[in-house]
């Protein structure tokens, strides 16, 4: 089937924590034969800090960010088969989200894909005006990359017809161990934006355990840090692009996930550096969150800490040999039940089920 795609940005990580997620599971898509073709605006500076080149598996279409640009690119909706808005484009999404869907052409699936449910829950449930609100009953179903029951029951409480979850995962030929490079060698890594929801629990994880821990190494990568304040053992890098996660994930002796707080308080929404970290066999440290266990099995392929006094006692028992063990636990787990490969064959069936006009399971 033809997938016409509006989404934030398929070619740059650039501010747009979402680009792992729909290169992995477009890319799947496409081997399982739909014919994708993604729609992103030249915005923020994005196309300037690309990570990748237009790949050989999807159609890439780049637009000015003006009105005209998207009545243009939203006219080749009507030759898709499905067509798809995603959430958090950041330029235009209200008439993104209208005119794709009111130019579908009549028996094409329209879906919307919300790669931040908990935001977009949050901005629209105290606003019945919203136009996402007002055209989730018209639309064929709502696809979120997390949230689990909480996030489904709450679409289906505001009007949307169906709503799956389609987790973050693994793109096994992306992200891989390899080996440890000295610019990224620490005892303990984090990788995330600076972003207004995350900040605290970042103090708290991330940055008190480094306080508590002067004679170990920290090292920290994405954008937006350079004016914290933080102790002399975090080493800042900035931000770090996709070609370089392999190694940031495989040269520590741990990498710390830490959930925004909105991800945190709904619980089943594993972020793709998740996965990322384990496909590259890295011994993953995360704050506590509902559902951990559907994807890995905490103290055997995952840590886990309620907070930052619980990191550093981690990273204080944390042998070399115990670390090592636990990322080959986690890469093992990942590629037998969480790669890209394995949530493209459940987003397949969602679609063709759907044309049948028969509920999905």
């Amino acid at each position: 089937m033809r997938i016409a795609f509006y989404g934030s940005s398929l070619l740059s990580s650039y501010w747009n924590g979402a680009a792992t997620y729909y290169r992995g599971i477009l890319k799947a898509l496409a081997e399982l034969g739909h014919e994708v073709t993604f729609y992103e605006p030249d915005a923020y500076d994005r196309q300037a800090h690309r990570d990748i080149e237009p790949p050989d598996w999807c159609r890439s279409v780049v637009y000015e960010a003006t009105p005209e640009a998207v009545a243009r690119v939203t006219d080749e909706a009507a030759r898709a088969d499905i067509v798809v808005k995603a959430s958090g484009v950041g330029y235009a999404d209200d008439a993104l989200l209208e005119q794709a869907m009111a130019k579908a052409r009549p028996g094409a699936l329209r879906l919307f894909w919300d790669v931040d449910a908990p935001a977009t829950l949050t901005e629209i449930r105290t606003d019945e005006a919203h136009p996402l609100r007002r055209a989730l009953p018209c639309l064929d179903m709502v696809l979120t990359y997390g949230g689990g029951d909480a996030v489904v029951e709450a679409y289906r409480g505001l009007g949307a017809r169906a709503c799956h979850p389609i987790y973050n995962a693994l793109d096994p030929d992306t992200h891989h161990p390899v080996a440890p490079e000295d610019r990224f060698r620490a005892d303990l890594a984090f990788l995330g934006n600076r972003l207004p929801d995350r900040e605290a629990r970042v103090d708290a994880f991330f940055f008190g355990p480094a306080a508590m821990l002067p004679g170990q190494r920290f090292v920290l990568g994405g954008s937006g840090w350079a004016d914290k304040q933080m102790s002399g053992n975090v080493d800042y890098l900035g931000h770090v692009g996709t070609c370089d996660h392999n190694a940031f994930n495989r040269s520590s002796r741990a990498v710390l996930n830490i959930s925004r707080d909105s991800m945190a308080a709904t619980g089943f929404s594993p972020a793709t550096r998740v996965f990322e970290a384990a496909g590259a066999g890295a011994c993953l440290i995360t704050d506590a969150w509902e559902g951990i266990e559907m994807f890995f099995a905490p103290d055997c392929e995952i840590l886990v800490a309620r907070d930052g006094q619980e990191v550093a006692e981690q990273l204080r028992d944390l042998t070399t040999e115990r670390a090592a063990g636990i990322g080959r636990a986690a890469l093992e787990r990942v590629l037998s039940q969480h790669t890209y490969r394995h949530r493209a064959t459940q987003a397949d069936a969602l679609f063709r089920h759907a044309r049948q006009g028969v509920p999905a399971q």
